[in-house]
């Protein structure tokens, strides 16, 4: 099949992506070593509430593909595509798929969750959430039991749409992986191309993100105290 290059994943969006990745399996090395890796815990999930809340921004503010205006449609449109991945022929989209949109909404909303779940948590022996002063134990113990079940809801999206990408590589021949790490798609000459896409530059997203971080951070501290 001959392809053509296009460009449909910024630099911010492809940075916010991986750092997920690698956020939520350090947060999980931390959590399950325990002892002085549960304040590597605590500063990881500070990052990642950071990380989910500058893609919501970005979702605004950023480029055409990583627009929620852009790429979110109904669940109508979504099954629609469910069952369209189940014919014959390739699978190709200028940016997310229907399905696609709504998994990035279900992991944004429940990593935040996570991440303000985790602010409230303790293990009862030597670390607690920033934030655990402003609630009562009862409470605090509540959200940490939420916090844990969380995190296997987190693992299951994350299952969910490994298993996504992995079938429209062998199933579709649609190398997602790729995409979202050079920015490139290999699009079939074949088929129409997408429409022009607009791009927000790099530093616009550093900035942006550098901002929230910041907000996020010093907020915490002045809560906490």
């Amino acid at each position: 099949m001959q392809t053509t290059p296009v460009r449909l994943w910024d630099l911010p969006t492809r940075l916010f992506h991986w750092s997920l990745v690698v956020g939520i399996g350090f947060s999980w090395f931390c959590a399950e070593t325990g002892g002085n890796w549960m304040v590597w815990h605590e500063r990881s999930g500070v990052f990642l509430l950071a990380l989910v809340l500058f893609r919501v921004v970005w979702g605004v503010i950023g480029s055409d593909t990583a627009r929620f205006s852009r790429f979110m449609t109904s669940p109508r449109h979504a099954f629609q595509h469910l069952r369209e991945l189940m014919g014959q022929g390739t699978a190709f989209h200028a940016g997310h798929n229907p399905l696609g949109a709504w998994m990035v909404v279900a992991l944004l909303l429940i990593v935040v969750f996570q991440g303000v779940t985790g602010l409230f948590a303790t293990d009862d022996i030597m670390t607690e959430g920033p934030l655990i002063g402003l609630v009562s134990g009862s409470t605090a113990d509540t959200l940490t039991t939420i916090h844990h079940l969380t995190f296997n809801i987190i693992l299951l999206l994350v299952a969910v749409h490994v298993a996504a990408v992995l079938y429209y590589r062998v199933v579709k021949r649609t190398n997602l992986i790729k995409a979202m790490v050079v920015g490139q798609a290999d699009w079939p000459v074949t088929q129409s191309p997408p429409p022009a896409l607009a791009f927000k530059p790099a530093w616009l997203g550093l900035v942006v993100f550098a901002v929230i971080y910041a907000g996020v951070y010093f907020g915490i501290k002045f809560l906490a105290g």
